[in-house]
């Protein structure tokens, strides 16, 4: 990601669902709004994203060349999704 890495990283990649959401939606309700998390999957977590609107959150994917998807999520939707300017 070309923003600066967040302190908080889940790298989810070799979870089975649904301990990546599981454990991003443990992790929102500790984060104040504008903090941030890097979630770090090998897929692309649609459930994930609809739950991230109803609450409010703001998210950027990048896919990487390893086939890795990081999500740098923002708590509390301070920031645009992606698309949204």
């Amino acid at each position: 990601m070309s923003t600066p890495r967040p302190a908080r990283v889940i790298d989810a990649r070799y979870l089975a669902p649904p301990e990546p959401f599981e454990a991003t939606m443990a992790m929102l309700r500790m984060l104040e709004p504008g903090e941030t998390l890097l979630l770090r999957l090998f897929r692309e977590p649609h459930p994930l994203y609809r739950a991230l609107a109803r609450g409010g959150h703001a998210w950027r994917t990048e896919l990487l060349s390893d086939g890795t998807f990081d999500i740098l999520i923002t708590c509390g939707g301070a920031a645009p999704r992606d698309g949204e300017a």
